[in-house]
């Protein structure tokens, strides 16, 4: 718990510095859409030079939190704080970067409560280091030149060395999602070196960073559009136009006769591949052969459908009255206590926190 003294010393300090100054840099970074016509930096080189390591790295977190997002920091114990923020808005998008003594990073429900935001971020490790963290159940490992897709959205757990440097491609929820219906699935998952996409996804941004800022309004929806396309393909996105497109004729048709059959039943608790085959007069192996060509198996399917369903419940006012128990029932769980168990590993917190 924050002190009363270390709040005022934190006050002060923030209003030294000026606040207006403050949010201008910092919105740079956020989840919020601003558009920038130059690159912002922001670094804790401008904070009060009398200030102890322990203080500075104090009023850096508070400011983060009052006008970035919310996450809880950790510094290095062995080097002094140090810590540099740049940004650079393309459209909706924001192209960053974070350097510096911060060695860990943690966002959770309570942190997500706090701001709403709900964008993803495309992480790129730019350092000799190796930056590991959670997400959905998974968990990372991602070293110089590798990235790792990863949202605001959901609790998120990440540690690097006492020292690191990385880049973001910041993109709102709605714009990625539009994109690809099923980006959630790409989530927490190495991204390796070598992808060729992810390279040029890199010279991309670095000539958007270095270059004259966009004016044209039609060249800074092109720039984004890019950025976007470039994510999908680093990221293997697998929404449903994109598996139907490595497919053809009566196999791409029968993929989605699939699909929708899952979406539209995945609440019964009887749903099965034998069940969805029979219906379709298709084998069962087909059925899990078919959607193993997709990246996610038909159980797979069944559950995440059935969480975010739950998830969406819970999150409802008018469903205030209803027991989580209920609600799991609803969902096409049969077994409360595998549905907690499930819930908390894909969400990183419990039912009951998510109300």
């Amino acid at each position: 718990m924050r002190s009363v003294e270390r709040r005022a010393i934190n006050v002060a300090c923030y209003s030294r510095i000026g606040k207006h100054r403050v949010r201008q840099i910092f919105e740079a970074v956020a989840f919020r859409g601003v558009r920038l016509s130059r690159k912002t930096v922001f670094s804790s080189a401008q904070l009060p030079s009398h200030l102890n390591e322990r203080d500075r790295f104090s009023l850096w977190q508070d400011i983060h939190v009052a006008e970035i997002w919310s996450v809880e920091y950790g510094m290095s114990a062995d080097l002094p704080f140090e810590a540099a923020i740049e940004a650079t808005a393309v459209g909706s998008l924001v192209l960053g970067q974070m350097s510096g003594t911060i060695r860990h990073a943690t966002r959770k429900a309570s942190n997500i409560a706090d701001d709403g935001n709900d964008g993803y971020l495309l992480l790129i490790n730019k350092a000799d280091t190796v930056l590991t963290g959670a997400q959905v159940g998974r968990e990372y490992g991602v070293g110089k030149g590798e990235a790792v897709l990863v949202t605001a959205s959901e609790a998120l757990k990440m540690v690097g060395a006492d020292r690191n440097v990385w880049s973001n491609v910041v993109v709102p929820r709605a714009v990625l999602v539009q994109a690809f219906p099923q980006i959630d699935d790409r989530l927490a998952l190495k991204i390796g070196a070598e992808n060729e996409a992810l390279d040029l996804l890199k010279r991309y941004c670095q000539l958007l960073e270095t270059g004259p800022p966009l004016v044209s309004a039609d060249l800074s929806m092109h720039a984004t559009d890019v950025i976007v396309d470039l994510i999908g393909l680093v990221t293997g996105a697998k929404g449903e136009a994109a598996e139907l497109a490595g497919l053809r004729g009566l196999r791409a048709a029968r993929l989605r006769a699939v699909l929708a059959n899952i979406a539209d039943n995945f609440a019964h608790p009887g749903i099965s591949a034998q069940g969805v085959a029979k219906e379709l007069r298709l084998s069962t192996r087909y059925i899990h052969d078919i959607l193993q060509e997709t990246g996610i198996s038909f159980s797979e399917r069944v559950l995440e459908l059935r969480l975010q369903s739950a998830h969406k419940m819970l999150a409802q006012r008018h469903n205030d009255g209803m027991r989580v128990s209920e609600i799991a029932m609803m969902s096409g769980f049969s077994d409360v206590s595998y549905f907690n168990r499930c819930f908390r590993r894909r969400f990183g917190y419990t039912p009951t926190s998510a109300r």
